[in-house]
């Protein structure tokens, strides 16, 4: 009998301490890796893009979009340096930068240092740029201007570009000035393209979206978001900044526009993600034969 009652406290002793450790340990274990694993963790996503209106000339050309890098907050020109390493890698034809360079422009010490690295992106048919909010925040509008300018990047406000290939056949580029802090004018940007012509638009905030589906666009590319930074399983992001609560991450379908968000690739506010790892995104463009 008193074995009995011997094993029966030992084994109460066992489950408790092994539930202790387990309660310190699981939510240590999730810190650290949203902290310091995840935000590190770069992935790269690849889709097809398909339509009637993409040249022939086009098929196979691969557009590389990156996102809100916010170097300065925890997002470091050593990070930079390494995701301009895999963007080469991936051989990419266009690459593309939706907004957020720098987290706060007027505080960051080393803008200098930015262009130097950005240039070393390899795009034969163009490297394109747009404002986020946080480019035009902290007196950064010039500043950002000049660092992308000098890395060989078309600064896209409310104006769009072609991409032409040798036998004339061409795409159009708009970009969008930001949502929160600029002066989009939608009507302007998009006014001189002939109507058959496919068109990408550069959006920083996605839910920007439903006005951007009023016109002929065919594609937005957006960032924003972070995908929400921080997501719970069957729940999806535990918040959201404003302009990214419709659409924070993948495609959507509005009207007859197709929206992509990527999840960029630094944090803000809060140095944290959370099944949310951050993300460059290739699109490999595809002629579909028109439905006879």
């Amino acid at each position: 009998m008193k074995t009995a009652t011997t094993m029966t406290r030992r084994t109460f002793l066992q489950k408790s301490i092994t539930s202790l450790f387990g309660g310190i340990a699981l939510p240590s274990f999730g810190y650290y890796y949203a902290r310091f694993i995840e935000p590190k963790r770069l992935t790269v996503t690849a889709h097809t893009i398909s339509h009637s209106l993409i040249p022939k000339s086009f098929d196979g050309i691969k557009i590389v979009q990156f996102s809100d890098t916010h170097l300065g907050y925890h997002f470091s020109l050593a990070q930079l340096r390494r995701v301009v390493m895999r963007i080469n890698d991936l051989a990419p034809d266009v690459v593309v930068f939706t907004g957020d360079l720098m987290d706060a422009p007027n505080q960051y010490r080393f803008s200098h240092d930015i262009a130097p690295i950005l240039t070393k992106i390899r795009a034969p048919l163009g490297k394109f740029c747009i404002y986020g909010n946080h480019d035009h925040g902290g007196y950064g509008t010039d500043l950002y201007k000049k660092i992308m300018k000098q890395a060989g990047f078309r600064v896209l406000v409310n104006k769009h570009a072609w991409i032409e290939q040798p036998d004339k056949s061409k795409i159009a580029i708009v970009g969008a000035d930001d949502l929160m802090l600029g002066k989009p004018d939608f009507a302007k940007m998009f006014q001189p393209i002939p109507p058959a012509t496919y068109t990408i638009l550069l959006l920083h905030e996605p839910d920007g979206a439903t006005k951007a589906a009023r016109y002929p666009v065919h594609l937005q590319l957006s960032g924003h978001s972070h995908g929400g930074q921080i997501q719970l399983p069957f729940i999806g992001p535990l918040i959201t900044p404003p302009l990214a609560v419709q659409y924070y991450e993948g495609f959507y379908r509005i009207q007859d526009m197709t929206l992509y968000v990527n999840r960029g690739l630094g944090t803000t506010r809060m140095p944290f993600r959370f099944l949310t790892p951050p993300e460059l995104t290739v699109f490999t463009l595809k002629h579909e034969p028109p439905l006879s």
